[in-house]
């Protein structure tokens, strides 16, 4: 039997009407998602675990684990409403933000909005940016409570818009109110992954942790990387990574404040110091934005994901794709055959990762002794790695290979968690139910009945000394497949 073939980029793919339901949900996770998205900015706490329940239902069924990512809405700042709902900005116009005006009071010459200290943290100069960017603003004045400007790019500027500053520099609390709301909500969703919107340091992410750890809550945490001034400086951004367990590179308001020229640098470089840092990495944003409405990709689509796959990523991400368009399964299955055709490439297969750094522990030695054998034999298949945190398959997972990561783990909330992973397969395999002799024989066959292997076929187990004692992995063998 030939062995499976196994895409190492995992997906994450938003839920929404278009994909709420127990046949889409099977559907999709038969193309090939791995992890959920529940996006807080819309529907209330009840549909979300309604929605959870359904994923892990059909997850089950599947026979697979598949994550739950909660992502909270965040602090975005917008701008109020406008009388006739939207209006009409023409270049050289002058335009009002005024602190002042009620929230359905805006018209031709200003609008209200929901951040009083914008008058603080704007001066003369500046450009304002308006609806992702589409409109533009330049600041000539401003007041106590009002800022006068002139309009750079006009077009259709609609109610209850978002605003940046371009470069930065509107920040209010990660956590808002209704983020505290929907953290409370979570034990009926229990999520395995909770994205943080609009990080600004570490402090987002230890608060986050806490009031999860109130609910007896220990999902992993994503910060999503979306400010401009946490990407101009270094310490912050280390310490947001150490606090968090991975980042999302969202890739909507930080183009908008760092400019679209300078954001892909930027992918490449968060997603190398998430990887250096053994923290999990998504790349989000308009990914296959042409498929909410076609059920083909475009062929920049397609390089888009490519080019992240071959940055090193762990995931992709669809968000309107799936949770409102036309094609939720034919864009899942699209983003799939382009990061396997990425994941073909010889680059994407091998790795000079910490070639020549000195490894911290027993665990760490193993784990990358174990891929660089991987890629230099043959004859291996993949890595059996089994694993009671899942701390050996994740540092595995930092370096690029051609072989999958078999993590076999008694835990299913380590196994949950490790959906995320770049290259690793997480199977339910309990190792303390075998003699230690006869372990990794049962090891093989388990493998063998999965489909994941083939006579002849090599495998590079990982395992420690004494079973069932998380962080003790510190014996690796090659073993045949008979």
């Amino acid at each position: 039997m030939t062995p499976k073939v196994i895409r190492r980029t995992k997906i994450v793919a938003t839920i929404g009407p278009a994909s709420e339901s127990d046949d889409m949900i099977a559907k999709l996770i038969a193309a090939g998602v791995n992890v959920f998205r529940l996006n807080f900015s819309h529907g209330t706490p009840q549909q979300h675990a309604r929605v959870a329940a359904r994923v892990r239902k059909q997850a089950t069924i599947a026979g697979m684990y598949v994550g739950i990512l909660a992502d909270l809405q965040g602090p975005k700042i917008r701008i109020s409403g406008f009388k006739a709902g939207s209006i009409e900005l023409t270049a050289g116009d002058r335009f009002r933000l005024d602190l002042n005006l009620g929230e359905d009071e805006g018209d031709i010459r200003g609008v209200g909005l929901n951040y009083a200290e914008l008058c603080t943290s704007v001066e003369r100069g500046d450009t304002l940016l308006l609806d992702d960017g589409r409109i533009r603003l330049r600041v000539d004045d401003v007041e106590a409570a009002a800022v006068d400007c002139s309009v750079l790019v006009g077009g259709t500027l609609g109610s209850r818009k978002g605003i940046n500053r371009l470069g930065g520099g509107l920040a209010a609390p990660a956590l808002t109110a209704k983020d505290l709301t929907d953290i409370d909500s979570l034990s009926e969703v229990m999520p395995d992954f909770v994205a943080v919107s609009f990080v600004s340091s570490a402090h987002d992410i230890r608060q986050t942790r806490e009031l999860l750890e109130q609910h007896d809550l220990a999902p992993a945490i994503i910060a999503k990387i979306e400010r401009a001034e946490v990407i101009a400086d270094e310490s912050i951004l280390d310490d947001i990574l150490i606090a968090s367990d991975g980042i999302m590179v969202a890739r909507g308001d930080l183009g908008v404040e760092v400019g679209d020229a300078q954001l892909i640098g930027i992918q490449k470089e968060l997603i190398s110091r998430a990887r250096r840092m053994d923290r999990v990495v998504i790349t989000a944003t308009q990914m296959m934005e042409s498929m909410i409405n076609s059920s083909l990709p475009t062929r920049a689509e397609v390089f888009d994901v490519a080019n992240a796959v071959l940055d090193g990523t762990d995931a992709v991400m669809l968000s309107a794709e799936t949770a409102v368009g036309r094609y939720p399964v034919h864009v899942v299955r699209a983003m799939s055959d382009a990061a396997m055709g990425a994941e073909a490439q010889p680059v994407a297969r091998t790795s000079r990762y910490r070639l020549n750094t000195e490894f911290a522990s027993a665990q760490e030695t193993i784990a990358l002794s174990a891929i660089y054998a991987a890629n230099h034999y043959p004859k291996v298949r993949g890595i059996a790695c089994l694993t009671e945190s899942g701390r050996t398959p994740l540092m595995m997972s930092r370096l690029s290979s051609g072989r999958p990561i078999f993590a076999l783990s008694r835990l299913g909330e380590t196994l949950q968690r490790l959906c995320l992973c770049r290259g690793v397969v997480p199977l339910y395999f309990d190792s303390t139910a075998f003699d230690e002799n006869d372990v990794e024989a049962s090891a093989i066959e388990f493998l063998l009945d999965g489909g994941y292997l083939g006579k002849e076929d090599s495998i590079l187990l990982t395992r420690g000394a004494i079973m069932g004692t998380a962080g003790s992995t510190n014996i690796m063998k090659i073993l045949s497949v008979t």
